[in-house]
């Protein structure tokens, strides 16, 4: 075995930091933000995408030295993605201390040379060429994701080369083995804070950010195995592709497993420009060679670029997914979906439910509440009916409401767990939306503890219930019977009326009191049939309001007697009154002194 040899020096002397919290990485990356918005980008819709484009290339270089001593060390021969002078240690690190007299890179020529000469390299020489790397004839798998990372990248945004080699500078020293490993997320422990301050004001690409431990509660549930195919069909910054990762990683074996794991096993669909680069940015920094994820409009089918959604199955074993809550669509949206509507939470749970494996196929999804009980449009109720006919609904969290908050948006969600191939009989819910949570205090596992002892056996508690859903829709059928019996039997006079009516206007000569008084027979009865369909299937649709009510919880009940409130009242009230006296007295006092 070849002895591996040492990386070469790409740094500034300077051991790198060790981050051992969140917010120690969070402190380096928000001072690299700092430099980045006084170089002339104040929203964090400028400065996220800057920061992650330049993040990931160094990233990418110290990874791929890293692949270059593990092949070596085995006689293996190894080609990086990138070729000087187009890789980190090139054109972006900084000299290090103590090097040997006459060490150069790019970097150190360029800016030696003056003239803006390395602000226009980055601009004219180094973003194009990244750009084309897709184009070349047998790109890789990650040459095309390394260009589609660019693929919104112009020039560069921070208005000067001071700047840009500062913020350069920062980003050098942070490293992933500078990175605790207990905190697996490298790059979403950066991204949960600046994806939120990119939706601080209502902006569209503001994209609810799913927190991580609902991610990971819903990957733990699911219980995705090595060798199943996982799917996202709006996968943002790849929150739960990264996660499942993760839980797999760790019980993979041998080459073949891992190499489906890096390669075959994730696949998502993303729409905005802004986020999807950075999704591909995180998939590829957590070990996933090949995210395969396809940029466009899933619920259109508008392509922006599939280059990376090649060969990718007609079908998925499990989906982790957070549709947009409360998005519209173009009529062009809903052509090819079963129940047309606006709604894209709705099309997004037709689409999941057509995209899971026929057999066995398994989804957590999060969806607003308001797609749970509303019954009164028709593909809300015949999505709910499709969804508990194909699959088995078997499991409904209702999520407090301040979870996604901190993420610009205050609606109350639900998680749902269900298995298609089966249809739905019993529902199991478990309630959690008396939890307080907020920007300061998020939800986290510890909240889904008793959930996950109560989950095999499905068991009833004061937080969780269990609802029969085909006792109800027996019931519900039976309810509507007398209804569907009016509304067919005055369907039929009404028709027979018709028929008369119809014989009367062809008579000669014509009675027009007659056929008067047969046309208003036969709105009459029309009118009968309409309403008595309109109860039937009023009673029917309501099987399918299924929002999380629990019928467990013991409501608090204030026992003092209307003597002990009033009491308390005037109690209240004599200490609010001593309160004023005393501030008065202060304020005469410091008015005295004056």
């Amino acid at each position: 075995m070849a002895k591996a040899k040492k990386a070469p020096a790409t740094g500034n002397g300077k051991a790198a930091k060790k981050h051992a919290t969140q917010q120690s990485v969070d402190r380096a990356i928000w001072a690299i933000c700092d430099i980045i918005r006084r170089g002339n980008n104040a929203s964090a819709l400028q400065y996220v995408p800057e920061l992650t484009w330049i993040l990931f290339l160094r990233i990418l270089d110290e990874t791929e030295d890293r692949e270059a001593l593990e092949a070596d060390a085995v006689d293996q021969p190894y080609t990086p993605s990138l070729a000087a002078p187009y890789r980190w240690k090139d054109w972006a690190a900084p000299e290090p201390k103590g090097a040997p007299s006459g060490w150069t890179n790019k970097r150190k020529e360029l800016t030696e040379a003056g003239n803006q000469a390395f602000l226009n390299f980055v601009n004219n020489d180094l973003i194009p060429h990244l750009k084309k790397l897709r184009a070349r004839p047998h790109a890789t798998a990650r040459q095309k994701v390394i260009a589609e990372i660019m693929s919104g990248v112009k020039e560069v945004r921070i208005d000067t080369e001071k700047n840009l080699l500062d913020v350069l500078d920062g980003v050098h020293e942070l490293s992933n083995e500078g990175i605790d490993p207990t905190h697996v997320f490298t790059l979403s422990q950066i991204y949960e804070g600046l994806l939120l301050k990119m939706g601080e004001k209502g902006s569209d690409a503001g994209q609810f950010f799913t927190p991580r431990e609902v991610i990971r509660a819903m990957v733990r549930t699911i219980d995705p195995k090595l060798g199943e195919t996982v799917y996202d069909p709006c996968c943002g910054t790849g929150g739960f592709l990264a996660q499942t990762y993760e839980h797999l990683h760790k019980s993979a074996v041998g080459s073949e497993q891992l190499e489906h794991l890096k390669h075959r096993a994730f696949w998502g669909r993303e729409k905005d420009n802004a986020v999807y680069p950075i999704g591909l940015a995180n998939l590829v920094l957590h070990g996933i060679d090949r995210p395969n994820v396809w940029h466009g409009n899933t619920l259109t089918g508008t392509e922006v670029y599939g280059g990376l959604f090649e060969n990718a199955p007609a079908e998925f074993d499990v989906i982790l997914t957070n549709p947009p809550f409360g998005g519209k669509e173009s009529a062009a949206a809903i052509t090819g979906f079963d129940y047309q509507t606006s709604a894209t939470q709705v099309l997004f749970l037709q689409h999941v439910v057509r995209m899971l494996a026929s057999k066995d196929g398994r989804c957590g999804m999060v969806i607003d509440e308001g797609v749970l009980f509303r019954t009164n449009e028709e593909a809300f109720v015949k999505t709910k009916r499709k969804l508990t006919d194909e699959c088995d609904l078997w499991c409904v969290v209702s999520l407090p409401g301040g979870v996604f908050t901190g993420a610009g948006a205050g609606v109350k969600t639900n998680l749902l767990f269900f298995t298609k191939g089966r249809p739905t009989e019993k529902i199991w819910y478990y309630d959690l939306s008396d939890v307080k949570v907020g920007k300061k205090t998020p939800l986290g596992l510890k909240q889904f503890d008793d959930f996950f002892a109560l989950l095999p056996a499905r068991a009833d508690s004061e937080r969780s219930w269990t609802v029969d859903l085909t006792a109800r829709k027996d019931k519900a059928r039976s309810d509507a019977k007398p209804f569907r019996d009016t509304f067919r039997v005055k369907s039929a006079e009404a028709e027979q009326v018709k028929e008369r009516l119809g014989e009367l206007k062809k008579a000669t000569p014509r009675d027009e009191g007659a056929i008067r008084a047969a046309e208003a027979e036969h709105a009459a009865l029309v009118k009968e049939a309409r309403e008595a369909k309109g109860k039937a299937d009023a009673i029917e649709a309501a099987v399918y309001d299924m929002k999380a009510v629990n019928p467990n919880r013991k409501a608090k009940e204030d026992r003092r007697t209307p003597g002990e409130l009033l009491d308390l009242i005037e109690q209240k009230g004599r200490e609010i009154a001593e309160a004023l006296a005393a501030l008065r007295g202060q304020n005469k006092g410091a008015a005295g002194a004056r």
